[in-house]
């Protein structure tokens, strides 16, 4: 896999261990952004036999809503093996999955009606760069779809779960570094798609609950394994203290139907060049 060097920290995490964790618990992650979806595809607006794009399309579940939509073709892409191993074993006729990155990836000129990211865009070294590629690869005219978290404290279940593994919110990354949050300004996210040649930009806010387990004990562990990082350097005292902090956390928000915290997204369209 060609990686450009701006993300070969993001290439060696998620296809690694995190995209590993990803890729074992990938129901478990589609879920917990289910009441997003409905909206996300409805914004997309796939066309009857389009040509859609998928940027870090992860297990591949936007790739075959966008089939299922009635795109004729949909290219999912993300950097982690062990995700596109998942959603090829889940492909659906139409849909294809490629190891790459998005940011540097020779897509065709033109080649797609529209592109389609979910929580899958804020990890790019180059976002510049990145959304130029894949503006390229758009035909003029063809629209944008991201969904991507709004600031740490608008998004509870960042700022409770760290509260309860780390003591305190992790630390910010330095300004433009890859991360979850990356696009949480609406103003960067839109000088970054109007450099890129992207028109038409609008960024509306979309609030929903995540799901993170049947239960307190499902959620617990869950958890620890997407989040148990945070504990290292820790004694082991200092684990069981944390993990008990993160049970009663957990037990605090837990519903009907299952445990499930606050959080907040922007959705964001895009026009690609010649669309106006």
């Amino acid at each position: 896999m060609n990686v450009d060097p701006t993300n070969a920290g993001q290439a060696q995490a998620w296809d690694g261990d995190e995209g590993g964790y990803w890729a074992t618990h990938a129901d478990r992650f589609d879920r917990s952004l289910a009441r997003y979806q409905p909206e996300f595809m409805a914004a997309a607006g796939i066309r009857p036999g389009s040509a859609v794009l998928d940027i870090g399309c992860g297990t591949g579940e936007t790739t075959r809503a966008a089939v299922r939509a009635g795109a004729a073709s949909a290219v999912g892409i993300d950097l982690s093996a062990d995700m596109i191993a998942v959603a090829s074993s889940r492909a659906l006729p139409g849909t294809t999955f490629v190891q790459g990155d998005a940011q540097i990836h020779p897509f065709p000129d033109a080649a797609f009606d529209g592109a389609i990211s979910r929580t899958g865009a804020m990890f790019f070294g180059d976002p510049g760069r990145a959304f130029a590629n894949i503006a390229r690869a758009l035909a003029p005219g063809s629209p944008l779809t991201l969904l991507v978290w709004q600031p740490p404290d608008r998004n509870e279940w960042i700022g409770a779960l760290a509260g309860a593994l780390a003591g305190g919110p992790p630390p910010a990354p330095p300004p433009g570094a890859p991360g979850p949050f990356s696009l949480s300004d609406p103003s960067v996210v839109r000088a970054v798609l109007a450099e890129a040649g992207f028109g038409r930009i609008e960024v509306t806010g979309v609030s929903a609950p995540m799901h993170f387990g049947s239960d307190v004990d499902d959620a617990h562990r869950f958890v620890l394994g997407l989040l148990g990082w945070m504990l290292e350097g820790r004694d082991e005292a200092g684990r069981r203290a944390a993990g008990d902090r993160l049970r009663d956390t957990l037990a605090d928000h837990l519903t009907p139907e299952g445990v499930a915290f606050a959080s907040a997204t922007w959705l964001v369209t895009a026009v690609g060049s010649g669309g106006g």
